[in-house]
C-alpha cells in the first residue's frame, strides 16, 4: 500500500495537470478531484455547518476556479490556490443563505459573580493540558467551532485558523476592524467553554 502511494505521489506532475486543465481534458480535473477535493470540503465545513451547503461550496469554488486558470500563478502551489477560492466561496454563500438572526455567544462566555470573580473557573484537574494532549485539544477545538454562532465563526475561523490579517477578515466580512477583535476575543473566550465541556464528558 506504502509503494503505491508513492507511486501516486510520483506521478503527480503539477504544471503538466494545470496545462491539461487549460486545455480542458476532464481526466485532469478528476485528478485534481481526487487529490484536493477531501481537504477542500473539510475547509468549507468549518465555515458553513450544513454538510449540502459545504459541498456546494467545493462544487461552487472548483468550477471557479477552472474559469479562473489563466490567472492562475504557475509559481503558486494549486492546493494553496483552491484553498483560497473554497474558503472565499464558503464565507459567500454562509453570507446569501443566512435566514435565522443571529445567535447569542453570551450563554458561551464566561458567567461572572457580583464582586467581579468568574462564576465557574477552569479547573485543571478537568481541563486538557495544551503540552501533552495538544492533539486531543486541537481535535476538541476543531469540533467545536462549529457550534460558534456564524459570525463569531468567520471570524475565529479567518483569524486563528486561516491566519488571516485583523484587516483582511474585515474585508472579507465587510465589518470593521474593531469588531473583528472583539469577535475573535469572544469566539476564543466561547471555545474554551465548549472544549471544557466537550472533554469532561469524554
Amino acid at each position: 500500500m506504502h509503494h503505491v502511494m508513492n507511486a501516486v505521489e510520483v506521478s503527480w506532475d503539477e504544471r503538466s495537470v494545470v496545462e491539461r486543465l487549460r486545455a480542458g481534458d476532464q481526466d485532469a480535473f478528476e485528478e485534481v478531484v481526487r487529490r484536493y477535493g477531501s481537504r477542500m470540503l473539510s475547509v468549507a465545513r468549518r465555515i458553513v455547518r450544513d454538510e449540502e451547503d459545504a459541498r456546494d461550496a467545493v462544487q461552487d469554488a472548483m468550477l471557479s476556479a477552472y474559469r479562473a486558470l489563466d490567472r492562475f500563478e504557475g509559481g503558486a502551489q494549486l492546493g494553496t490556490w483552491l484553498h483560497r477560492i473554497v474558503v472565499n466561496t464558503a464565507l459567500m454563500r454562509l453570507r446569501t443563505r443566512r435566514r435565522h438572526p443571529e445567535e447569542s455567544i453570551e450563554p458561551l462566555l464566561p458567567a461572572f459573580t457580583a464582586d467581579g470573580h468568574q462564576a465557574a473557573p477552569a479547573d485543571p484537574e478537568q481541563f486538557p493540558d495544551a503540552i501533552t494532549e495538544r492533539n486531543e485539544l486541537r481535535r476538541l477545538v476543531r469540533e467545536s467551532v462549529g457550534r460558534l454562532p456564524s459570525g463569531y465563526r468567520e471570524v475565529y475561523v479567518l483569524r486563528d485558523i486561516e491566519e488571516r490579517s485583523t484587516e483582511e477578515t474585515a474585508k472579507a466580512l465587510g465589518i470593521t476592524a474593531n469588531a473583528v477583535k472583539i469577535r475573535l476575543h469572544r469566539a476564543r473566550q466561547a471555545l474554551v467553554t465548549l472544549v471544557r465541556a466537550r472533554y469532561v464528558r469524554r
